[in-house]
């Protein structure tokens, strides 16, 4: 029974690209400002060999490196959670999703106030913690929607659980969802529930993310078509919309994650446990807060001697990143354009370092090849 477990470290970038200026991201380092904290502490991994890869700078480097391991470049144009995903599963975006810098256009948000009998308020781009402070108040008292955008591709609604009970605002999700297509083809609508009171506001964990179709084939289709099992762990089902998922569950913080994944450990399967640990990213990195983000690396290298515990002799461990969130990068608090690690440890593979890749792809492309399946996107395979 072949299984892979392949694990997104969200976020967790190491290092600029070559084109990071072109998106305003030059200088970051994601696990570099990390681990400038006294809290980061990674000894596992390092054991594995992160910082053995090609341009990372921080750590030590280790003589016994466990794991085979690479440097990954995005080939796609863009750096949000949409396109990284995709790009892993072998779909490249040649083109970048819609950003709206300036808020969305009249005509998009008229049609979406008529879809919900609802006013909106704000309609620019706004940090999500920000947003319900500055809206907050008057959000309850008239019951407008709280409409926002960042820099990535996305269409955000927050709204107080008291005034907009969660399952009606999954429903107006839905419904922009459905109206945001074409031109307007946002990677993601994302509900952003609250509670709390005046000064005291705080986001829940009822997010939900409504991403676009990939709009091609992905190893997860494949791998569905040819039988075997795509088991999703956190934002993944989210991500692909469903498609080529069998099986999935959500996770309510990182923690949730790895214990539901070394549940799956537990299950007899044979294909994919594709996992996302999403609190790097959304409580971290978007906040500028470098302890937290150390704190919760180091929180998983604890934890990875378990699940490297429960492999058996066919399984094989892979961890990568969909982009970077550089939390030291105090000039913004969006993703940042990095490459991102990859590391893939099994009990019958032969530990090596395989550079600088062109592609997130050949991950998906491995992932098929180990399971004997031609892929049919763009991509090598790293066995």
């Amino acid at each position: 029974m072949k299984r892979i477990f392949l694990i997104v470290l969200d976020s967790v970038g190491i290092g600029e690209m070559e084109d990071a200026k072109e998106y305003g991201d030059e200088g970051t380092n994601t696990l570099s400002s990390a681990a400038s904290s006294p809290y980061f502490s990674m000894p596992n991994m390092k054991g594995l060999g992160l910082f053995n890869i090609d341009g990372v700078t921080c750590g030590e480097k280790t003589q016994k490196q466990m794991a085979t391991i690479a440097r990954m470049k995005e080939a796609s144009k863009g750096k949000d959670t949409t396109i990284g995903h995709w790009e892993i599963a072998g779909v490249l975006s040649k083109e970048p999703l819609p950003t709206y810098p300036d808020g969305f256009p009249k005509e998009v948000i008229d049609e979406f106030t008529a879809l919900t009998g609802r006013e909106i308020l704000c309609n620019k781009p706004y940090s999500g913690t920000e947003v319900i402070k500055d809206y907050g108040d008057e959000h309850v008292k008239t019951g407008k929607l709280i409409v926002y955008t960042s820099a990535d591709s996305v269409f955000q609604i927050a709204a107080h659980e008291d005034v907009v009970p969660l399952d009606t605002l999954y429903e107006y999700c839905a419904m922009a969802r459905k109206l945001l297509a074409g031109k307007h083809g946002v990677g993601r609508v994302i509900a952003r529930p609250f509670a709390g009171v005046s000064g005291n506001y705080v986001r829940t964990s009822g997010r939900h993310d409504y991403s676009l179709q990939p709009p091609s084939v992905t190893m997860l289709d494949q791998l569905k078509e040819e039988g075997r099992d795509v088991i999703a762990v956190g934002k993944i089902n989210d991500i692909f919309a469903g498609k080529g998922i069998t099986e999935f569950t959500y996770t309510k913080s990182n923690e949730d994650g790895i214990d539901k994944t070394l549940e799956m450990m537990e299950k007899d399967f044979c294909g994919l446990c594709f996992i996302n640990l999403v609190d790097y990213d959304m409580l971290y990195g978007h906040r500028n807060d470098i302890d937290g983000y150390a704190t919760a690396l180091t929180y998983f290298d604890t934890r990875l001697p378990e699940i490297l515990g429960k492999m058996g002799t066919e399984d094989v461990l892979m961890i990568t990143a969909d982009h970077g969130c550089d939390p030291g990068y105090t000039v913004s608090t969006d993703h940042s354009r990095e490459h991102t690690p990859f590391l893939m440890y099994g009990k019958n593979i032969e530990p090596k370092n395989l550079g600088t890749r062109d592609t997130f792809a050949d991950i998906g492309a491995t992932v098929l090849d180990y399971f004997e399946i031609e892929p049919q996107f763009d991509g090598k395979t790293m066995l």
